[in-house]
């Protein structure tokens, strides 16, 4: 969980109680000072040492305090208290779609963008609970589907590995095919899924504006309409290069800006990095979210729990110092 607590009571009447343990510390309070009004009045004090010899001043009341927290927190737990938690999505999918075009062998990211983003689309894929689905595509000139949504996280890093910039053919990049691709992807996970799409998100890495086939704002529209968020990441610096035939260098920088607008479209978040440890990063944020749903269950038991860690504290405590259990 993650925030500040929201925490409501499915019984929040039974709270009442609490009065009953504000009325127990006050009594409690009373005994103490009646008890040191008639120590006052006992004016033989010689006499006063030896019946009742000097006690711990503080010591002695904390088994007593430790008792009424263990009693307020029994009530709050008793009031079923709610809060919200993480909860993994059911028949969620995740389509990793990864730009495999020449400029990723760019080396300003090492060993060059491509190998390092297949490094942190690994770990990514490692991330996720077990029974999730995660599928791969590769995009270029077009895009292809390299592994279906399933969860043999083998198969994934298989696919992963087989990844290079022949994939899915060179001579562009199509973001757009690339989306409209992993939105097939997801159509296919199950029999349900034509009719009642999986909870699903696609995770798109590029480094480079759409040169060919499908328009994004399109496919980003298509994408929204299935109620996928797609969250894109602008991989790579404004120094890389490539070296072409003959050893000559060409540019190619970043360029993020048809990835923003993807990912402002769909509800996506967009993410820049500009190394392979700043691309893990993002990938881990991005897992944080995209596999839990928050939903408001019961959680008394956070409350019953403390209470008796508190009550075993105020039975040691009272053995350890007065050689009894309050």
């Amino acid at each position: 969980m993650n925030g500040t607590p929201n925490v409501a009571f499915l019984n929040p009447g039974r709270l009442w109680l609490l009065i009953g343990v504000a009325l127990v510390a006050i009594a409690y309070v009373l005994m103490q000072r009646r008890r040191s009004r008639y120590a006052v009045r006992f004016t033989n004090l010689r006499l006063l040492d030896k019946v009742a010899p000097n006690r711990p001043a503080w010591r002695r009341h904390v088994p007593a305090a430790l008792f009424l927290a263990m009693l307020a927190l029994l009530v709050v737990g008793f009031a079923r208290p709610t809060d919200e938690v993480r909860v993994p999505k059911e028949r969620a999918t995740v389509i990793i779609a990864v730009d495999v075009s020449a400029s990723m062998l760019a080396t300003d990211v090492r060993p060059d963008r491509l190998r390092a983003a297949k490094e942190a689309a690994r770990d990514f894929a490692d991330q996720l609970p077990d029974h999730f689905n995660v599928g791969l595509v590769a995009f270029a000139g077009n895009a292809t589907v390299v592994v279906p949504p399933g969860t043999d996280r083998d198969v994934l890093k298989a696919g992963v590995d087989r990844l290079s910039e022949t994939t899915a053919g060179l001579g562009g990049t199509a973001i757009g095919e690339a989306i409209t691709t992993s939105l097939a992807a997801i159509r296919s996970v199950d029999p349900r899924a034509d009719k009642d799409p999986p909870p699903a998100r696609i995770v798109l890495l590029s480094d480079g504006a759409n040169t060919s086939g499908r328009d994004p704002d399109e496919a980003a529209g298509e994408a929204n309409t299935m109620n996928v968020p797609v969250d894109t990441i602008s991989f790579g610096t404004t120094a890389g290069e490539i070296a072409r035939r003959g050893g000559v260098a060409m540019s190619v920088p970043v360029d993020g800006e048809t990835l923003r607008g993807v990912a402002e479209k769909t509800n996506g978040g967009y993410h820049e990095a500009d190394s392979k440890e700043e691309l893990q990063a993002v990938y881990a944020d991005i897992g944080s979210s995209v596999g839990y749903v928050k939903e408001r269950a019961d959680v008394s038991a956070r409350f019953i729990g403390l209470a008796l860690l508190i009550a075993v504290a105020a039975a040691l405590a009272s053995m350890f110092w007065f050689s009894r259990i309050p």
